[in-house]
């Protein structure tokens, strides 16, 4: 749609859009559009949340005030509210004891992740099998990959800001959300297991080395003063909704 919205502008009638992932519409630069820290398919929130939803589209209807057209490119300021279904408790047979913040040393941190991504794979395998929320990497990276590029990242290994023809913030972002791919689809390969947005979540966010692995990455990014990667540690690699589980 965004790509659209230049040729319904070209002919004089004014546009605006939700975008769900930051990224593109950066690159697509739509003439108006309104961010959102949404899961993909919820572009107004939970379902639901009547009063929410409308100002979310007060937002962004608000954006035809801009004229002639930008790009205009502004954040929703909030974080949609949890699903109303009891979010329950996920029972994983691998254990992820929670890491504690001070008390780990970053290479024992990234030993843990790499064997964690490891201790994935044979439930990944059998998601990819049934099908189960194991959708094509954007990133075009493999789980062993990414832990790769995290670790290279962290310990200062990558020179210049891009890697392999693509924007190293861009990069970050899509290997983190295929990395979060990863350990959903295998987590819900497990049998009993909840499939509750807010569940999978928390359980990402709060008992995983991945977790605190892409918050060294977050930290990283705010030490480099380019505007693409203060975006990215700002607001691209940790939803602001899980960012308490990570403030010193």
């Amino acid at each position: 749609m965004g790509g659209l919205s230049h040729y319904i502008e070209a002919e004089g009638i004014a546009t605006t859009q939700i975008s769900l992932i930051r990224e593109h519409t950066v690159t697509i630069r739509p003439p108006r559009a309104l961010w959102v820290s949404f899961p993909l398919g919820r572009p107004l929130g939970t379902p639901n949340q009547p009063e929410f939803q409308r100002d979310v589209l007060k937002h962004a209807l608000r954006l035809l005030e801009y004229s002639p057209p930008g790009p205009v490119l502004e954040d929703y300021p909030h974080d949609a509210a949890g699903d109303d279904i009891e979010a329950g408790a996920l029972a994983c047979p691998v254990s992820f004891g929670t890491i504690p913040q001070a008390a780990t040393s970053r290479d024992a941190l990234m030993q843990e992740f790499q064997d964690e991504v490891d201790n994935m794979k044979t439930w990944y395998d059998i998601a990819r099998e049934k099908s189960l929320r194991a959708t094509a990497g954007i990133s075009g990276l493999g789980p062993d990959q990414i832990a790769a590029l995290f670790r290279d990242f962290i310990e200062n290994k990558i020179a210049g800001p891009e890697l392999h023809g693509e924007k190293l913030s861009d990069l970050l972002r899509l290997a983190a959300e295929d990395l979060k791919a990863y350990y959903f689809a295998a987590i819900s390969a497990q049998p009993g297991q909840s499939t509750n947005a807010a569940t999978l979540s928390d359980w990402f966010w709060g008992e995983t080395c991945a977790a605190r692995v892409l918050n060294e990455v977050r930290k990283c990014c705010l030490n480099i003063a380019a505007k693409d990667m203060q975006l990215a540690g700002k607001l691209l690699l940790i939803p602001r909704s899980q960012m308490h589980r990570f403030e010193e």
